[in-house]
């Protein structure tokens, strides 16, 4: 072994050991920190199940709203929520806490659709589903509604059968679907009010079966929800 390989050897034997505490410390403090900065998110974000009233009554609000597509269909949508669960987020920030109320509901609604100027395309449509929304301290409103229960009953115009020599008219022509839809939607809180809120959703519907295949629709529905509780005593 020369002088030179001999030096670099030994040096480098000589410096594991001592990079050793080095190394050990740095794991140390970096685990340190990621555990600080683990407790500080824990810290900012809190959660918080809300105790709801125990009464049916005093967690449902109903609602009503115009719905279709403006031009060549309208109707009227008339539903009631059902309180299921609700937490509080709250996050503490450089500016200030911000806190919001995430809402599970319950859902179901009734609703009357038809196109007046051509008088088709009527019918009675039912659904039922879940709603969460999520209402900032303003009051303001995001939604997403899933409503996987649904059927549609459509109405056909004046309409007759042949039987053999006879013409007969037909009571109530028409068939029904199984519709399940989606709604997204914003709105506005009105706290304490009996009017609570006002709701915009865009609403995308599947009719199935419709002529061996499946008719997708867009309508949109704009409406207002009363809370019967909030009436001055």
């Amino acid at each position: 072994m020369t002088k030179n390989n001999y030096w670099y050897y030994h040096s480098l034997s000589f410096s594991s050991p001592s990079m050793k505490p080095k190394l050990s410390v740095i794991t140390v403090g970096l685990i340190f920190c990621i555990s600080i900065g683990f407790g500080q998110n824990e810290s900012k974000i809190k959660i918080q199940k809300s105790e709801l009233p125990q009464s049916f009554v005093k967690r449902a609000e109903y609602k009503v709203a115009y719905t279709g597509s403006i031009v060549w269909l309208n109707g009227i949508n008339l539903g009631s929520e059902y309180l299921w669960k609700e937490y509080l987020k709250s996050k503490k920030r450089r500016r200030g806490g911000r806190m919001n109320k995430h809402q599970f509901l319950l859902n179901a609604n009734l609703g009357f659709s038809t196109n007046f100027s051509s008088k088709t395309d009527t019918g009675i449509y039912t659904n039922a589903g879940l709603i969460w929304r999520r209402t900032n301290k303003k009051g303001k409103q995001f939604n997403i509604e899933f409503n996987p229960l649904g059927y549609y009953r459509s109405f056909l115009p004046e309409t007759f059968e042949v039987n053999g020599d006879n013409v007969e008219k037909v009571a109530l022509a028409g068939r029904g679907y199984y519709t399940p839809s989606i709604s997204v939607g914003i709105g506005k809180e009105r706290k304490g009010k009996v009017r609570s809120g006002s709701y915009f959703n865009v609403n995308y519907t599947l009719r199935t079966s419709y002529n061996g295949g499946n008719l997708p629709a867009w309508y949109l529905q704009y409406g207002f929800r009363f809370n019967f509780n909030n009436k001055k005593k």
